[in-house]
């Protein structure tokens, strides 16, 4: 089968979903249903390491991929996420390409990087023995970086400079709340920060990533050259149908 790393150089469109919800449940059906990347949510969502491990193990027998977005970029946060079986890391708050070299270094094994080994339990979900782990999938694991912060626009030209970066997320909801227009996505300071990330990231050959929350929006950053869409976070996929099917009662 061919590795989510492999499919994002080749340009494939990859459809993603944000996983808040701490269950297993929520994030084997988000799998099962058809998404290409289920992102285990540890910087917003109540999520613990035995909830990562199961929510990472029930991916499997998908050809969905787990990510783990890590509450801080730090090696224990990494290390955890990564020996418990995830394929990718999305790292936040990123605003250098020194910082962005070091959220690369927690994702490989030396000598490309300084991942420790251990894949005690993440060789399991992968399906291999565990000293071939490091062979047939230590070279796998995707590194994202968050571009969400006035700093990572700034430096977002040597941000891109930065080897072995996998792909490159534009976060628009804490890009504008740092630029003082908090959701406010129209906004003139957000719509140029966001076209001026998007142009360096895409000349420099890097996938790109981003929100495609409604249908319309997904076909504007198709068109942009995006191929890492964002379509939605579990909870607020939950809350919407809730909602809209309570009002049946009213038609």
């Amino acid at each position: 089968m061919t590795s989510i790393r492999e499919r994002l150089k080749a340009g494939d469109r990859l459809a993603g979903f944000v996983n808040l919800i701490p269950s297993a449940v929520a994030t084997q059906a988000m799998a099962a249903a058809g998404a290409d990347v289920v992102l285990i949510d540890q910087e917003h969502g109540p999520i613990g390491p035995e909830n990562l491990h199961a929510m990472v193990a029930s991916t499997a027998g998908t050809s969905c991929s787990p990510w783990v977005r890590v509450s801080r970029s730090d090696e224990a946060s990494v290390k955890a996420a990564l020996d418990a079986g995830a394929e990718g890391i999305v790292f936040p708050l990123v605003n250098t390409a020194e910082a962005a070299a070091e959220c690369v270094a927690l994702t490989r094994y030396p000598p490309e990087g300084r991942r420790g080994w251990g894949p005690f339990v993440a060789h399991s979900r992968w399906g291999v023995e565990l000293f071939d782990y490091l062979d047939q999938r230590g070279h796998m694991t995707v590194c994202t970086i968050l571009v969400e912060t006035r700093s990572a626009i700034n430096n977002i030209e040597q941000i891109c400079q930065v080897e072995g970066i996998d792909c490159l997320t534009i976060a628009p909801f804490d890009l504008s709340t740092e630029l003082g227009v908090s959701g406010r996505l129209d906004a003139p300071e957000l719509v140029e920060a966001v076209k001026h990330a998007e142009d360096v990231i895409l000349k420099a050959g890097i996938p790109l990533g981003g929100a495609a929350l409604t249908e319309n929006q997904t076909q504007e950053v198709l068109a942009k050259g995006y191929h890492l869409l964002w379509h939605h976070f579990d909870v607020l996929m939950l809350k919407q149908l809730v909602r809209q099917t309570a009002q049946w009662r009213y038609a």
